[in-house]
């Protein structure tokens, strides 16, 4: 009997705890529009080579799949960028329709990165699409990203003749 004396209290402090914090987990449209903006920061942070910016908004834990390949950091992934960018290759890269989902500090995302890529010596960039998604956490009121996963989509094929 003294057993259960002692363990209502604590089970009823424990699930006013629970409580309070399922209270406290509040989410907005400007909790979406910042995830949006996490991917888009990213791409900008990649598109001119600038890994403070793109360090902003990833977590120390980021990794992808990305074309295929399996990155263990955001470093790695955007090596493989740059190696391009050297070379000549420019992309676009866009978030498009982007579909958010939130739960307290976690959130993943899909969208169309709408996006081109133009060839050294090509003046005119093809036209391309990746299927992406990536999972976000709430870090010190910053939405990081921690894994980020792209498809690249096929080209149409052309209609037989």
């Amino acid at each position: 009997m003294q057993k259960c004396l002692i363990a209502a209290p604590i089970f009823a402090l424990a699930l006013i705890a629970s409580n309070l914090s399922a209270q406290t987990c509040k989410t907005t449209d400007a909790d979406k529009t910042a995830v949006a903006n996490a991917l888009r920061t990213l791409y900008a942070g990649a598109t001119v080579d600038d890994m403070a910016q793109i360090h902003s908004v990833t977590s120390p834990t980021f990794y992808a799949f990305d074309g295929g390949q399996q990155y263990s950091s955001i470093d790695d992934l955007i090596k493989v960028v740059k190696t391009y960018q050297d070379q000549g290759v420019k992309f676009i890269w866009n978030v498009t329709k982007p579909q958010v989902t939130i739960h307290c500090n976690e959130a993943w995302i899909t969208y169309v990165n709408d996006g081109s890529v133009q060839l050294p010596n090509i003046t005119i960039p093809t036209p391309t699409q990746w299927l992406e998604s990536a999972v976000l956490e709430k870090q010190d009121g910053t939405w990081k990203i921690v894994f980020f996963h792209s498809t690249r989509v096929p080209p149409p094929t052309p209609p037989a003749r």
